[in-house]
């Protein structure tokens, strides 16, 4: 098999052209602990090899080692037998694969035995590990629940728990959801108390849809506030999983099947308060939820990745009519468009990852900077790096997932009937990919989280950015049409702002997204088009095709009507 770093040229390309430096100057510290650890990197270039390295391992194992056992993997799945979780056993094996090759706690600070990488690392980690088999990524991504304990959590619970991270000693879940509070998380009913005598909070209650959650610790946000009903009552705590914790079922899922989902009940659990009380949902499960959005946005990326391989591999080999498949314009076209979809989904991605990582550094460096001039400048930049990250993280989970669906479904088209076995791998990237667009948030709550953000302006500032630069040839042209396009965004948010009526918006609020990462991706194509004759002719093709779309859901939108709207009920009858 081949190497799922090495051999993707579009990773190599985005990974090339990245402006990382900043970061990791910041995130190393400007190189002080090169002394201290012999595995620290000494310069920004030796960092970047580093990265390299390492993801070629992982490319290597995802490869050669975890992708020939997701079809028997997906085949037995997980079970439970007597109260106890048992993974497939080949899942387990590529588990501990991962774990001795030291790529369990990418981000974690080396302090805590981690690599000290940035996030946009360990999203191409998740991506290539999706690429192999999805299910592992639900409890390997899960190590990102340490980031959350490392921001939030005292000394005492970093200094114990993050080794074991590091390590991959331990597995962990976020235990979030409840029967009654899926998305509305502010419904959580399960109990926090705490315990005068032992000293301790006591965690009573039931969780449900938990990846993972017969994970060795679990973050669980309860209400630890008597009498509330709001978000304000809600605390996150660690625990660990004991006998205290009952694992009642796991669920039988149309996809990611050897990713055990359970249902989990608290009997007087033992638990550790994760930060100060009331800030649980607020502040850290917020926090926690939008790294995993953009984790999830990576894991669609890799499925839509391994089902484009599949399909194009397929259109090579099969016969009809006396020729090869992929001759045929109605199957050639088909699979372009799979791969101008997972290129511009990664252009999108990628640019979120470097924007939240460029937030958590000038958050750093605010907390070690002394002229108060400074902390002033980085104040704003953080403000504005922050609102534009609460608005790109569910732009990418929302695209991301939707375009994974489509691009499963078309492999299977390609393949035919056989894509429509279970002998073929397609059958199974299609059933996991389905999943994307619903947990950590489903695409229209995607939706809800990004439309605030899109009519206060904050996208208008990127977009001012990219509009202002000086684009010479052919990207002139594009340039011009990209500015008629940025003009009918601005119409559009502006027409549903001054329009002042929620529902219409909300009814909206799709096509005004749409609009805005139409245009978002457009622009970022046309960077990375002076770089790169590929994607010049990528970001031809992307623009000249997405202008129509973009004026029809202008049009949608000022068109004023709200008919579906007015007539809802007659029509649902």
């Amino acid at each position: 098999m081949p190497n799922f770093f090495d051999d993707n040229e579009d990773i190599q390309f985005q990974f090339k052209n990245l402006d990382l430096d900043e970061i990791i100057r910041i995130r190393e510290d400007n190189f002080k602990e090169k002394d201290n650890f012999y595995y620290a990197s000494e310069n920004v270039e030796d960092a970047k090899d580093n990265y390299r390295r390492a993801m070629s391992i992982a490319g290597q194992i995802a490869g050669d080692y975890v992708a020939p056992r997701a079809p028997e993997i997906d085949a037995e799945g997980s079970k439970l037998v007597d109260g106890k979780v048992i993974y497939a056993k080949g899942l387990q094996e590529s588990l501990d694969m991962i774990k001795n090759s030291d790529l369990m706690g990418i981000t974690i600070p080396r302090k805590y035995g981690g690599l000290n990488f940035p996030y946009i690392v360990s999203s191409i980690f998740i991506e290539i590990i999706s690429r192999a088999d999805a299910s592992l990524m639900n409890i390997v991504g899960l190590q990102d629940i340490g980031e959350t304990v490392y921001k939030f959590a005292d000394d005492e619970l970093k200094d114990k728990y993050l080794p074991l991270f590091s390590s991959g000693k331990i597995t962990s879940a976020m235990a979030l959801t409840e029967p009654d509070a899926g998305s509305d998380l502010q419904a959580v009913q399960l109990k926090a108390v705490y315990d005068e005598q032992s000293g301790c909070w006591r965690l009573n209650g039931v969780k449900r849809f938990i990846t993972n959650g017969c994970g060795d610790i679990l973050l669980v946000l309860a209400r630890s506030e008597e009498g509330t009903t709001d978000a304000r009552g809600l605390s996150l705590f660690l625990c660990e999983n004991d006998d205290s914790m009952k694992i009642r079922r796991i669920e039988n899922k149309l996809g990611i099947k050897a990713s055990p989902t359970c249902e989990l009940q608290f009997n007087n659990t033992t638990a550790h308060l994760v930060g100060k009380r009331k800030f649980g949902l607020i502040k850290y499960v917020m926090s926690m939820m939008n790294g995993a959005r953009v984790g999830i946005a990576f894991q669609a990326l890799g499925i839509a990745v391994a089902a484009y391989y599949e399909a194009i591999k397929y259109a090579n080999e099969r016969e009809q009519f006396g020729k090869k498949i992929i001759e045929f314009p109605a199957v050639y076209d088909i699979l372009i468009n799979m791969k101008v979809e997972i290129e511009t989904t990664r252009s999108l991605v990628y640019r979120t990852v470097w924007v939240v990582d460029m937030l958590e550094c000038l958050e750093k460096n605010l907390k070690s900077a002394e002229n108060d001039d400074e902390k002033k400048i980085l104040r704003k930049k953080i403000k504005n790096f922050d609102k534009l990250a609460a608005t790109v993280t569910p732009l990418s989970k929302y695209y991301a997932s939707e375009m994974s669906s489509r691009v499963t479904y078309d492999a299977i088209q390609i393949h035919g009937g056989t894509g429509y076995m279970k002998e073929f791998n397609v059958e199974r990237h299609y059933r996991d990919a389905r999943i994307t667009s619903i947990y950590e948030g489903t695409s229209q709550l995607q939706v809800v989280a990004a439309i605030g953000g899109i009519l206060s302006g904050v996208m208008n500032i990127e977009f001012d950015n990219f509009s202002s630069q000086e684009y010479d040839g052919d990207l002139k042209s594009l340039s011009d049409k990209m500015k008629k396009a940025y003009s009918k965004f601005q119409t559009a948010a502006n027409y549903l702002k001054e329009k002042k009526n929620p529902e219409y918006t909300e009814f909206y609020a799709r096509k005004m997204v749409d609009i805005t990462i139409d245009v978002y991706i457009s622009y970022l194509l046309l960077n990375e088009a002076k770089v790169s004759e590929h994607k010049k002719l990528l970001a031809e093709k992307f623009i000249n095709e997405r202008l129509p779309r973009i004026s029809m859901n202008e049009e949608y939108i000022i068109s004023g009507d709200e008919s579906t709207i007015k007539n809802r009920d007659e029509l649902l009858k």
